[in-house]
């Protein structure tokens, strides 16, 4: 029963996530444990140890089903339930300076990719960057045909006041 509740569980964290990382671990303390959990937490997500075979139980039928391709050995999960590009960084460094924990493939919005295409996703700027950078691009041709609008208006109401200070000039 117990193993029931974990794979529903982790279905639906599996469900509610952005991403999921698969790390494997050898000689990894619990210092390092510890300290992983931690900063995974403050982003806005979870580090986790489970069995392989609960893992490929619970991701069936869900976005994060690729994650199987990256199952091998002693396995921990990081679900990130907000930016996985904050994630991938905290992961990114923190696997840099503790070899004992590497980095075996992830998921985004039910894509798999490779441990190495972490450098890549690392280089993105925050989630609310890319909506604000978004959000810019889309503004910008109605800005711009405001912009040609209103010069159209500014034009012709110097064209009118030119015509009524020739007139006053004449009279």
């Amino acid at each position: 029963m117990r193993k029931q509740e974990i794979v529903k569980n982790l279905k639906e964290k599996f469900l509610n996530s952005e991403g999921v990382f698969v790390t494997s671990f050898r000689r990894f303390t619990v210092a390092e444990s510890n300290e992983i959990r931690k900063l995974i937490r403050e982003k806005g997500g979870e580090f986790r140890v489970v069995k392989n075979t609960l893992i490929r139980l619970a991701s069936q039928e869900t976005p994060a089903q690729p994650i199987n391709d990256y199952i091998e050995g002693p396995t921990a999960l990081v679900i990130a339930y907000k930016d996985p590009v904050e994630i991938a960084k905290v992961l990114n460094k923190f696997i840099k300076e503790h070899p004992s924990l590497q980095l075996k493939g992830f998921v985004i919005q039910g894509k798999g990719f490779e441990a190495s295409a972490i450098e890549e996703l690392v280089k993105l700027p925050p989630k609310e960057v890319l909506l604000a950078q978004f959000l810019g691009t889309l503004q910008a041709p109605i800005a711009n045909f405001i912009g040609v609008l209103s010069a159209i208006i500014r034009n012709f109401l110097y064209v009118l006041k030119a015509i009524e200070e020739k007139k006053a000039k004449g009279e």
